[in-house]
């Protein structure tokens, strides 16, 4: 049966996203940076509070995927905690400044996370070739790679997600960026295994008093009082689809 990752920038999203019937959830941190490793205590609450698999992303900053020294160490670092901490897989990616994945370190990288799936993300989709990428992250064994096919969505994607889980004879192909109810019976019927939404939601704060013209972000378009959470609502929904959808392609 097809898998739902659900992407959650916090414990409580995912505890939502849990309720609703996920399958799995990636862990982040700073969703306008488009996810960041968790902080320590959101990764211990998650462990205490959480029984679905759990997978935290490993990204120290927003931007491209080539890392420095420092940078690279404090990957090394955070999956040691992770790995510490006991969860059963991760999120990372790191390419060279050619494009191509970053072979060196990511074998380190696939030392340190031994006895964990590991998920290359969406840094695949900034891959100079990606058939040449398949093939080297089939060679160092991760168990899946998030992609939108090298596309600004998954679903103009489709057509490059299609033939890299025609070609994978290790990785699962998960289709994410875009995928939501309304599309996600075209990845089914392209046979796609596993697909990743945020299915999320815009939340009102709690607080009744509100400083006008104060922002926290340098865009001033910024809404303090508003911020994404998943709507445990569309995760269901989602779950129901792909559940008849198996149904009915096994009658």
């Amino acid at each position: 049966m097809a898998k739902l990752e659900v992407c959650c920038f916090g414990v409580d999203c995912a505890l939502q996203a849990e309720k609703a019937g996920a399958d799995r959830v990636e862990l982040c941190a700073a969703p306008s940076e488009g996810g960041l490793t968790p902080s320590a205590g959101m990764l211990r609450q998650a462990r205490q509070q959480l029984t679905l698999p759990v997978h935290p992303i490993i990204r120290p900053r927003g931007g491209d995927f080539c890392y420095s020294a420092n940078e690279f160490a404090v990957i090394c670092e955070d999956i040691a905690l992770v790995k510490e901490l006991g969860f059963s897989g991760l999120v990372v990616g790191i390419l060279d400044n050619d494009g191509h994945i970053d072979m060196t370190r990511m074998r380190i990288l696939m030392r340190l996370c031994e006895g964990m799936a590991v998920t290359f993300h969406r840094a695949f989709d900034l891959c100079h070739n990606p058939a040449i990428a398949l093939q080297q992250l089939s060679d160092l064994g991760v168990a899946r790679i998030l992609t939108s096919g090298q596309q600004q969505s998954a679903e103009i994607g489709l057509g490059l997600l299609r033939e890299l889980t025609a070609l994978s004879c290790g990785p699962i192909i998960m289709a994410g960026a875009g995928v939501r109810l309304s599309n996600i019976t075209k990845f089914l019927d392209a046979g796609i295994e596993e697909l990743h939404s945020s299915a999320s939601q815009q939340v009102g704060s709690s607080m009744r008093y509100r400083k006008a013209g104060v922002t926290m972000c340098s865009n001033s378009e910024t809404d303090e009082f508003t911020r994404q959470s998943v709507d445990g609502v569309m995760v269901e929904a989602m779950k129901n689809v792909m559940t008849s959808h198996t149904l009915a392609v096994a009658t």
